[in-house]
């Protein structure tokens, strides 16, 4: 019998599945999530006949590191092998160095950008994702242990927050009901106690699945990739717009529960001559009237084969003044990790090339 994954589960469901008292899948989750254990055997605390009856059922680290990469900025990228030899990519991000401020430190901040599929369906033409296909979906522990993984890995202490962008390898909405039961196993106060409003799931756009989350109430961020403001250039660059077009995402969006001290965030990313103009700009502008809304423009990262080019500078700010100017609160992403497999999928390609010697 093949083991499950410690980390798929919620305590009441620990509880349902015959680990008792209650307060034994407290005392587990505290040494999977705060001591980060990867056997039962450390467990000091639970007795010897239930470790052995654990140790038979469950696994807890379902992720073994292949490749692991670091830019010049601190950018570091993974590259895990599950379970069945499939590999999914994680990226954590340094946001800000520690500061010392009126005599106290200042944490350095951090975002883990997790994948929540093997491969992915939606097909968006610049992403190098979508050119291995869609594989599978992660269990709701895989996308847990990707972040659980980075706390261990930087030795972070067992409070340290960090943020988390569902923003990897796949489409989460794609994989919905294993993406909410990651939410809430993150959240949980046993466990890494990471409020949802640290967490933000990024879409393409499936509207019913927008309103579906918005229903739940989790309390997490939201990201559109929008990436166009007409159909016909989304439908180009994200096949998935013909199934839900700009105006019916538009529609979900204004229907899903903000926290009024936050915004919906619209990723957008930037490609020369092809969406870069200050025409798309007035189009966005208009598109996002009534929605408290955050732009993000991302510079196109190019990869090998790609049909697309990295936009020039002056064109990137021109696009953020007038946004600006309109009173859109607009950022530039600062690329991160130019210097590593920077594309999301990249690693997990060249793995797959080397694999096959190299076609």
């Amino acid at each position: 019998m093949d083991k499950k994954i410690f980390m798929d589960y919620l305590p009441e469901e620990l509880t349902a599945q015959g680990i008792e008292p209650k307060f034994r899948t407290k005392q587990l989750y505290n040494w999977v999530y705060r001591k980060y254990v990867d056997t039962f055997e450390e467990m000091k605390n639970i007795p010897k006949d239930l470790k052995e009856k654990l140790q038979k059922k469950y696994i807890i680290e379902p992720l073994t590191l292949l490749n692991h990469e670091v830019a010049a900025d601190e950018t570091e990228k993974f590259l895990f092998k599950l379970n069945d030899n499939h590999t999914v990519e994680t990226v954590l991000i340094k946001m800000k160095d520690e500061e010392i401020k009126e005599g106290k430190i200042k944490e350095a901040k951090y975002t883990v950008c997790v994948s929540t599929q093997v491969g992915c369906k939606v097909g968006c033409a610049f992403c190098l994702t979508a050119k291995g296909g869609f594989v599978r979906n992660l269990s709701a522990g895989e996308i847990v242990a990707q972040v659980r993984y980075m706390k261990k890995f930087k030795k972070f202490d067992e409070n340290k927050a960090l943020n988390i962008v569902y923003m990897g390898m796949g489409e989460p909405l794609d994989n919905y009901n294993n993406l909410v039961k990651a939410i809430k196993i993150l959240a949980h106060e046993d466990g890494m106690n990471i409020s949802p409003r640290r967490q933000t799931v990024s879409t393409s756009g499936i509207a019913p699945k927008i309103k579906k989350l918005g229903n739940e109430n989790l309390g997490v961020n939201l990201a559109i990739s929008l990436h166009a403001v007409d159909d016909k250039l989304r439908e180009k660059l994200i096949p998935l717009n013909k199934a839900y077009n700009i105006q019916s995402v538009i529609d979900a969006i204004k229907e899903y529960p903000i926290d009024k001290r936050k915004k919906v965030m619209f990723e957008y990313l930037v490609i020369k001559n092809v969406n870069d103009d200050i025409s798309s700009a007035k189009k966005l502008v208009k598109l996002l009237n009534g929605i408290p809304s955050k732009v993000n423009l991302i510079y196109f990262n190019p990869y090998p084969g790609s049909e697309f080019e990295r936009p020039e500078d002056e064109d990137m700010k021109k696009f953020q003044d007038y946004l600006i100017n309109k009173g859109i609160l607009c950022t530039i992403r600062k690329s991160k990790g130019m210097d590593i497999s920077a594309a999301c999928g990249q690693l997990r390609e060249k793995k797959l090339k080397d694999e096959n010697g190299g076609n």
